[in-house]
C-alpha cells in the first residue's frame, strides 16, 4: 500500500493520507460524493482502511464491507478532510455534521448511509 500526503495515482486507485479509493482532491472527495461538504473518510471496520465513501471501498477492496459495532464507537474510525483530525465513532455521530477541530461542515447527508458503516 502506497502512503503519501499528496495523491498518488495506480489504476484508477488513489492514495492519499492513508485514505483508499477513487479521490479526486485533498479533501478526501471522491468520483461518487464530491460536494463541498463531502469532506471525510471512514475506515472501514473489516479491513481498517480509510475510504471516502461505501463506493469506492464496494469497487476497489477485495472484500465485503462490515460495519463497527456498537460496542467498538469509541475507536477513532472517521477523518476530516480538511484538517485531518480523528475522530471516534461516537464524536463523529454526535458533532451534527461539523468537525468540533476545525468547524468545517460535513454533509448531512451522510447520515443516510450510517447504517453502510456502523452499527444502528
Amino acid at each position: 500500500m502506497i502512503q503519501s500526503t499528496c495523491l498518488v495515482f495506480k489504476k484508477d486507485v488513489v492514495f492519499i493520507k492513508n485514505v483508499k479509493g477513487k479521490i479526486i482532491d485533498q479533501e478526501t472527495r471522491c468520483v461518487h460524493y464530491h460536494s463541498d461538504k463531502d469532506i471525510i473518510a471512514i475506515k472501514f471496520y473489516c479491513c481498517k482502511d480509510y475510504y471516502p465513501c461505501h463506493k469506492c471501498h464496494e469497487e476497489t477492496a477485495d472484500h465485503s464491507a462490515k460495519v463497527w459495532p456498537k460496542k467498538l464507537f469509541h475507536t477513532k474510525a472517521v477523518i476530516c478532510g480538511v484538517c485531518h483530525n480523528e475522530l471516534t465513532v461516537t464524536e463523529y455521530l454526535s458533532c451534527k455534521s461539523q468537525c468540533p477541530n476545525c468547524q468545517a461542515h460535513f454533509n448531512p447527508g451522510c447520515s443516510l448511509h450510517t447504517h453502510l458503516y456502523f452499527e444502528v
